[in-house]
């Protein structure tokens, strides 16, 4: 059954049983990372779009697709972890996963030379729509650190690079359509 009505009242169980406010910053945490492992789902959807049909059998965008598959996985992990389930759910070496891939990827696209606006296809702005969310899942692991002591340092660094990836992800997307990136203009 879907419903348990144990969470009527606004708590709800940690993977140990402990139960918390649905307010609490660990809830907010693992939340958010719900929220961003969603948001990278729209994303792979919109790249087996319209918008990538011809491009559908090259092997870099299967490759993203497969990457972000992993990633979604691993943020599954995460949520584990903020969740208090006991383990090690994200190590260094999905760390440095993310980087292999990051390098990899700006090999191809050209040296950036400004601030760049979230902006291009619809692909492309949702990566920075995720973007922005994994930094948000960052700050709120960060909160929840703070609040209450606990080390956080592989999620953290996990988080924050991938949050380098899904920027490198846009403009990676952007080059191999031959989009043309919006530098910040300011004033």
């Amino acid at each position: 059954m879907i419903y348990t009505k144990t969470g009527d009242l606004g708590e709800t169980s940690l993977a140990s049983g402990k139960r918390v406010s649905k307010t609490d910053a660990r809830i907010e945490a693992y939340g958010t990372v719900d929220e961003l492992n969603s948001w990278i789902g729209l994303l792979r959807a919109g790249m087996r779009n319209s918008e990538f049909s011809v491009q559908n059998s090259d092997v870099r965008f299967q490759n993203s697709d497969e990457q972000l598959q992993w990633i979604q996985n691993k943020l599954f992990n995460l949520g584990a972890a903020l969740s208090d389930a006991p383990g090690q759910w994200i190590r260094e070496s999905d760390v440095q996963q993310l980087e292999q891939w990051i390098d990899v990827m700006q090999t191809e696209v050209p040296k950036q030379r400004a601030f760049i606006l979230p902006a291009g296809s619809e692909t492309v702005c949702r990566c920075h729509v995720c973007r922005t969310v994994c930094r948000r899942a960052e700050r709120r692991i960060g909160t929840l650190q703070n609040a209450e002591n606990d080390a956080r340092k592989e999620e953290l660094k996990f988080v924050n690079r991938l949050s380098d990836y899904l920027f490198v992800l846009s403009r990676y997307i952007g080059h191999l359509l031959q989009e043309p990136e919006e530098a910040w203009k300011q004033g």
